[in-house]
């Protein structure tokens, strides 16, 4: 994006884009909100899109499209097998990458069952800057634990460190050692999301990859939110100041053993990828791919979100492109700060992400403080938010919650989507309940699913604050929505 400055001398984010396609949003009365998220079970998944007026759920699949994208996919070659379109986008992986093989798959959950299924056995233990719902949850599945071993810096969410995703490298070398034998990989992931999209530094992916080099130890890339990385890495990091995104990006690429991504974040489009420089690797991995998502030149994907996505990951190396979300999260996050209303800090990518456990500190851990931020959230705007803390997590062994280290509101802003004044419709809301967040209780499950809980599960309010929220919301606001 530009560095636009106005004539009184404060800049704002100004988006390198214009509008040409629009889609009609509804923002319904408060009353009825109400109403929608009671009977979502107060999970903002369940709520039916056309009762949303911004959607902040996630970034996945809802990013827009550029003119090119659009008209790429009317040249799509559609065949099961051999297509050119797979061709085209194992080319422009291959190149940003600099890899040699490219394996399609639906989304990028589907990659990591395939990495699970290829590498983790019994009793195996995957190394993590910090772990993600589905990829714990597969390498769970078969056999495997996860070690977080991310710097302590990384959940104090009001630390200013630049670069929170860093892997702790004496945590590391640690655990290489205690778990000898049981190390199939070590997992980054970029743009860490459930601890408020915070990147990595250049420098520290290239010294994980080298102890995990002396220890004989692949290395596995979760680049689904790289973009944002590239973007911080370029802006923050002296060592990639003189660099391209495009080399960033390269030599990222070079570094570990295995890349992949879910095309709905990384290439605005839908789809997935694993991409290696390695023959045996890409030899033990590929067959899972015909059990799992389909033949290996199209992998689940529609051939037209192919053709989508190889435009997409051309326009991520270009930094008018990517910086947009970025920008807009930090003019967003600045001004709540300016408010005093507790964020993450500093600003990350993927969305501006509210820190419950300081904006309703009130409300019991036990009561899933950030899942009633987010109900409350849907109630004050008509904006739906992602939960990310304790109800993202699964129950230990005995049955307790596990608690998270952090538990957010992730109000994640869409590439390209929403405008300055959607953000700052947004922000005046935000204020508005922070002003009123006593009137926040907490949650309970009523219908609670073994795994991955926080997709499907159904809660309800320990009282009738949710009513009260509503009621003092229209004696403030009148008539208005």
């Amino acid at each position: 994006m530009a560095n636009v400055k106005l004539m009184g001398g404060e800049s704002i984010p100004m988006e390198m884009h214009k509008v040409r396609i629009v889609q009609k949003i509804n923002l319904l009365p408060v009353e009825e909100r109400l109403d929608c998220i009671s009977k979502a079970g107060c999970n903002s998944f369940l709520l039916q899109n056309k009762d949303v007026f911004l959607d902040m759920l996630t970034d996945s699949g809802v990013n827009a499209m550029s003119d090119n994208q659009q008209a790429s996919m009317l040249v799509a070659d559609d065949s099961y097998a051999g297509s050119m379109t797979f061709t085209r986008l194992e080319n422009k992986i291959n190149e940003i990458f600099g890899t040699t093989y490219v394996l399609p798959a639906h989304q990028g959950r589907a990659c990591e069952n395939v990495i699970a299924e290829t590498f983790v056995r019994q009793g195996d233990v995957v190394p993590m800057n910090y772990h993600f719902t589905t990829p714990k949850t597969h390498i769970v599945r078969n056999g495997g634990s996860v070690e977080e071993l991310l710097i302590d810096e990384g959940t104090d969410v009001t630390s200013m460190h630049p670069f929170k995703g860093n892997m702790d490298l004496a945590k590391l070398q640690d655990s290489l050692e205690r778990n000898k034998g049981h190390v199939p990989f070590i997992r980054m992931e970029a743009g860490t999301n459930l601890i408020g999209g915070q990147p990595f530094e250049f420098e520290n992916a290239r010294a994980v990859c080298k102890m995990a080099q002396e220890y004989g130890v692949l290395t596995v890339l979760d680049a689904s939110l790289l973009q944002d990385n590239l973007y911080f890495m370029k802006v923050r990091e002296k060592a990639c100041e003189k660099l391209s995104v495009r080399d960033i990006c390269y030599q990222l690429g070079q570094m570990f053993d295995v890349v992949y991504f879910s095309g709905r974040k990384l290439g605005f489009a839908r789809g997935g990828a694993i991409c290696t420089k390695s023959t045996a690797l890409y030899d033990k991995m590929k067959n899972f791919v015909p059990v799992f998502e389909g033949f290996l030149t199209y992998g689940g994907m529609s051939v037209r979100e192919m053709e989508a996505m190889a435009v997409g990951l051309e326009e991520t190396m270009d930094m008018d492109v990517i910086s947009q979300g970025p920008q807009f999260i930090q003019y967003m996050t600045d001004k709540l700060v300016e408010a005093g209303i507790p964020v993450v800090l500093p600003a990350g990518g993927l969305g501006c992400h509210l820190d419950a456990s300081r904006f309703v500190e009130h409300i019991p851990q036990a009561e899933y403080r950030a899942g009633a931020l987010s109900v409350a959230m849907y109630i004050a705007s008509g904006i739906r938010g992602m939960e990310r803390g304790t109800i993202s997590e699964e129950r230990n062994p005995d049955g307790t919650d596990h608690y998270a280290a952090v538990e957010l509101l992730r109000l994640a802003v869409p590439r390209r989507v929403y405008t300055l004044s959607h953000i700052n419709y947004a922000i005046d809301r935000i204020k508005w309940l922070y002003e009123n967040r006593k009137l926040i209780g907490g949650l309970e499950f009523v219908e609670e699913p073994a795994v991955m809980r926080f997709f499907i599960g159904r809660l309800k309010p320990t009282s009738d604050w949710m009513e009260k929220l509503a009621a003092k919301f229209r004696h403030d606001f009148g008539d208005s929505l």
